[in-house]
């Protein structure tokens, strides 16, 4: 049981993340019969074995279950134990993973890299674009550091850092241009397009237009900002999009963008992290630079805390 190594604990968490020996093993940097040798080795000295090896994928045994939780934690405090020593010794510095959600990373993600470059140049960002649900999820498992999201994200172990609000804004057909706004009531009797589920923006805007989850079934759906705008100057609908994606996704579509009378439908983007990570401080200096990059893009930024 002595024998029993971070290493060991961070390919079993691996595997149990990936529940795939490849996909575990390209995501520790190794291959994959270097993989199931160490889970080998960690079920040898524990005496029973913690993964049931199907086919395609990977489960875990009740045993496997049970370690996984404590693996999980000892690896959490391991980072930690790194942090309180980078907390220590000046400006934020080394590997940053930073988290951040489809509708911000392609048009916000650019100029936070290059802010960063130049005000934290010792900083090494390793951003990290996916849907909320797993975000959180990979905070609370240590394999991220912060994470930018739409704010609230109402998880106790997390500390939220708001930084900034954006409205929704209505893109139609570019025949319909003339045409009066509608209001949250009539959208959802119209042909409106959403994101798939899984991303927050979707659960914003059904909110908007008053539209129950049992009704989603109805409406048509893309897999990106992008696909949705190309879809309406098809002619296929209209859909709501976050301000800041307007630059880029209007310049390749024949498209009409309106704005809502207030109160305009709008979300909260904050950054979010472990209540028990000791670089909270240095990370609140990270979402400052976010901040200003966000009012540099003509948004409305919090005031300074």
């Amino acid at each position: 049981m002595v024998g029993i190594t971070l290493k060991h604990l961070r390919y079993f968490e691996a595997l149990a993340r990936h529940t795939h020996f490849g996909r575990a093993a390209e995501s520790c940097g190794i291959s994959q019969p270097a993989l199931s040798v160490q889970i080998k080795e960690l079920e040898r000295m524990l005496g029973a074995p913690l993964v049931e090896r199907g086919a395609r994928q990977v489960g875990l045994t009740s045993l496997g279950k049970a370690f996984l939780d404590r693996a999980r934690h000892i690896l959490v405090q391991v980072e930690e134990l790194d942090g309180l020593a980078r907390a220590a010794t000046g400006p934020l510095a080394g590997q940053l993973r930073l988290g951040i959600i489809p509708t911000i990373a392609p048009y916000l993600l650019p100029e936070i890299m290059a802010a960063l470059a130049v005000q934290m140049p010792a900083l090494e960002l390793y951003p990290h674009e996916s849907v909320t649900k797993t975000l959180i999820s990979d905070l609370l498992n240590s394999q991220l550091d912060a994470a930018i999201v739409a704010l609230p994200i109402s998880e106790p172990a997390l500390q939220e850092f708001a930084l900034f609000e954006e409205d929704f804004v209505l893109i139609r057909p570019i025949n319909e241009a003339n045409n009066p706004v509608p209001s949250a009531q009539t959208l959802h009797q119209m042909r409106l397009l959403l994101l798939e589920e899984g991303h927050c923006f979707r659960d914003q805007a059904l909110s908007f237009c008053e539209i129950s989850t049992a009704k989603t079934r109805y409406l048509m759906e893309g897999s990106s900002l992008s696909t949705l705008v190309q879809m309406v100057g098809a002619g296929m609908g209209l859909t709501l999009i976050p301000e800041m994606a307007l630059p880029l996704e209007t310049r390749m579509a024949e498209v009409s963008v309106a704005r809502f009378p207030p109160p305009s439908p709008a979300r909260s983007i904050g950054m979010v992290w472990r209540n028990t990570n000791p670089l909270a401080e240095k990370l609140m200096d990270v979402g400052a630079i976010v901040r200003q990059v966000a009012g540099k893009k003509h948004r409305q930024p919090y005031p300074e805390f």
